[in-house]
């Protein structure tokens, strides 16, 4: 019998290796990102207040495209990118959330940086 190792868990724990060093502050909050099969999610928290303070998903009425494409990606890159400047903030730390930063959250990531937001 073959065991498949548990992505998931391996992506978890990478998880907290990550949020053990970074965080999210009122003056620089983070911005987190959480990848499914079929969808791509985005938020920016204040993790002293506790508190999300915007987000953007492939699954919001309104959204054009697949979900699953880098091209989406981009495009909720770019829409957190918007929302977080009517909020009024200008730079972020980045939370990949344990996974590589390539393909879809490299796409986010480069929607973000596009869209004016500065990590």
């Amino acid at each position: 019998m073959i065991k498949r190792p548990d992505t998931n868990a391996q992506r978890l724990k990478r998880h907290k290796r990550v949020r053990a060093k970074i965080s999210g502050t009122p003056e620089r909050p983070r911005l987190n990102v959480f990848r499914s099969s079929a969808n791509i999610y985005a938020q920016i928290i204040d993790d002293v207040n506790g508190v999300t303070l915007c987000s953007a998903s492939s699954v919001e009425k309104g959204f054009e495209g697949n979900g699953g494409n880098r091209e989406s990606a981009k495009k909720v890159g770019l829409k957190i990118a918007e929302r977080a400047k009517e909020k009024g903030i200008t730079a972020v730390v980045f939370d990949r959330g344990g996974y590589i930063f390539h393909g879809r959250v490299q796409s986010l990531a480069e929607g973000a940086r596009e869209g004016g937001l500065e990590f």
